[in-house]
């Protein structure tokens, strides 16, 4: 039953809808039509049906209609690109992490803060995107420890805002931090060249999806093309009237609100998703992908490795019994496999050795 009435909620779902922008343009549009009907209806000496013959066109009908699918699907295909971008971000800052976790592991001191440092500096790199897309303020980071941009657990020193700053391109300051810190670790030994250009591989491809996002931000619809289908579909809906009148009479008015609305609905759906980066309800949710990038960050600052137990059993045993156990199944007898406890530890036989994990605990 409750599915049976999901579709009918959906439709009276005022979040996210475009009902309150495109309404008052369709109830001018209906007090419009109204008024033509009380016209005809007085015997006008004017013949007001012969206006409503252009919308009759099928040139007109078919340039209408190209347009509205036109705007729609190149509005759709901005908010999917800078959807896909923003994956790739994400993707590429969550390895890039691991590397720097796992290659790093051994350090110590100063080392293991100032690389820690740079690990919190790929969530400022995120959070940096989403204000340059959304040409916000970078006061704003100071805000952060209070809460009031809405991330949790997110540390940002001070002298780090200042040089962020004074660069003209923050997000991308930032990866140059990276990468001179991976110059500097392979310089000093830490990791190797293959290690580093691994890396590396990462940050390239970091400044390839923020060029995307910057290349959507910066290239509006054309002006042109925007002013033409506002023109076409406000003249389409003021002659509508004109050619429904003689056949709907009083009914003028209603008939021609719906087919304004669907009109400038599909137009509407078309200017709300064209810019994916802003604060709206239809927009990307950069800030819960901002917050789950600092959530794994900070996770993977605190995670200590440990110890995988193994049971240190001889070789040379483990080596019977296998040549053992193959014998038995060759022959078709399957033996049960000689209990750990009649083994004894102390033996001079070689052990197997521990196996040392860096594996977050449970």
């Amino acid at each position: 039953m409750q599915r049976n009435f999901q579709g009918f909620r959906e439709v009276l779902q005022l979040r996210g809808s475009v009902l309150p922008i495109v309404l008052p343009r369709v109830v001018i549009f209906g007090i419009f039509s109204s008024s033509v009907a009380w016209l005809f209806q007085r015997d006008l000496p004017i013949d007001l049906t012969v206006l409503g013959l252009l919308t009759e066109n099928v040139v007109c009908n078919l340039v209408l209609g190209l347009l509205l699918v036109f705007r729609t699907n190149t509005a759709y295909d901005r908010f999917w690109e800078g959807r896909k971008a923003w994956g790739d971000l994400v993707t590429n800052v969550r390895n890039l992490v691991r590397l720097l976790r796992t290659n790093l592991i051994s350090l110590e001191g100063d080392a293991k803060a100032e690389r820690d440092r740079i690990l919190q500096s790929l969530s400022t790199f995120l959070i940096c995107t989403k204000l340059s897309l959304q040409k916000g303020n970078l006061e704003e980071l100071k805000s952060t420890l209070n809460h009031q941009l809405g991330f949790h657990h997110l540390t940002i020193e001070p002298t780090t805002i200042v040089k962020l700053k004074a660069a003209k391109n923050p997000p991308l300051e930032i990866l140059l931090w990276v990468s001179i810190y991976l110059q500097k670790a392979c310089e000093q030994g830490h990791i190797d060249s293959s290690q580093r250009s691994e890396m590396n591989a990462l940050v390239n491809q970091l400044v390839a999806s923020l060029t995307v996002c910057e290349r959507i931000q910066a290239t509006p619809m054309p002006a042109a093309y925007m002013t033409c289908l506002k023109s076409l579909t406000l003249m389409y809906c003021l002659l509508i009237p004109f050619a429904l009148v003689e056949q709907l009479g009083g009914w003028t008015g209603l008939a021609t609100g719906v087919i304004s609305f669907v009109l400038l609905y599909v137009e509407a759906i078309g200017a709300e998703i064209e810019d994916p980066f802003g604060n709206d309800v239809n927009d990307l949710p950069l800030n819960e992908i901002c917050q789950s990038i600092v959530d794994m960050v900070n996770d993977a600052i605190v995670t200590r490795p440990y110890q995988v137990p193994v049971s240190p059993q001889p070789i040379s045993e483990l080596s019977s019994e296998l040549s053992v156990a193959s014998q038995s199944v060759n022959n078709g007898v399957v033996s049960p496999p000689q209990s750990s406890t009649n083994l004894s530890p102390n033996r001079s036989t070689p052990l197997a050795p521990v196996i040392q994990t860096d594996l977050p605990a449970v």
